[in-house]
């Protein structure tokens, strides 16, 4: 390890937080336990898993897969989305909640990519970002699972065990993001996403974890846990 490297995780390590090797050691249970973890959404292309992904905020991956095939035979790419009836396309999503917010910003995703990249979906995520309708977490999403480019997804399983597990002590997603990249090895922070949300999903549950049944319990620090089963 350079000298550059041990600097800076021993930084990391006296912020009271985790510390590098044992984050580690804690992923790499979690990647036992979780062999076959990975993106839940079914896609094609990027631009397949970028609207899905943007109709997955407040709705599940399993009700997202029943609606994308019509939604992709009937608008397959960008120029077709673009142009698509706005209350044609509200009846195609309304399952998945906030259909009018996610049909208005479905369009003006896909008019965006057609002016400005060509119909492609950016692979950076400041360009990203930019797209209607997506923010950092749609966007690593994108970069990790479209173009395997490592992107540390946070949403609502992942704020909540990062803190447990001692790995972030943020409240922000952005925060949480920065302080888990910096804990993890960069080649780990798609791989730690998806981690992350199956145990959250399987076993450290809100509001209550199944400790009991947890191979993390003996390095897990528990932080904000009242009760456990």
């Amino acid at each position: 390890m350079s000298a550059v490297k041990t600097s800076h995780r021993k930084k990391r390590s006296l912020a009271g937080r985790s510390s590098p090797e044992k984050a580690l050691e804690m992923l790499e249970i979690l990647r036992k336990l979780y062999p076959n973890a990975h993106c839940a959404l079914i896609f094609d292309s990027p631009f397949q898993l970028l609207v899905a992904t943007i109709l997955s905020a407040q709705c599940t991956d399993v009700q997202v897969n029943r609606v994308t095939p019509k939604l992709f035979t009937r608008y397959p790419d960008p120029l077709a989305m673009m142009s698509a009836d706005l209350e044609s396309l509200e009846n195609l999503i309304r399952s998945t909640g906030f259909f009018r917010n996610k049909a208005r910003n479905l369009i003006a995703c896909a008019r965006l990519l057609v002016d400005q990249y060509q119909g492609r979906v950016p692979d950076t995520l400041e360009e990203l970002v930019r797209l209607p309708g997506v923010g950092r977490k749609t966007a690593n999403v994108v970069l990790g699972n479209a173009f395997g480019i490592p992107g540390m997804v946070v949403d609502t399983h992942v704020k909540r065990l990062s803190r447990r597990m001692g790995w972030s002590d943020g409240t922000d997603p952005e925060k949480i993001e920065q302080q888990l990249c910096e804990l993890l090895p960069e080649e780990d922070w798609t791989l730690a996403g998806h981690l992350l949300i199956l145990h959250g999903r399987e076993i450290c549950k809100a509001p209550v974890p199944l400790c009991s049944i947890c191979p993390l319990q003996a390095l897990c620090p528990k932080i904000g846990v009242d009760k456990a089963r």
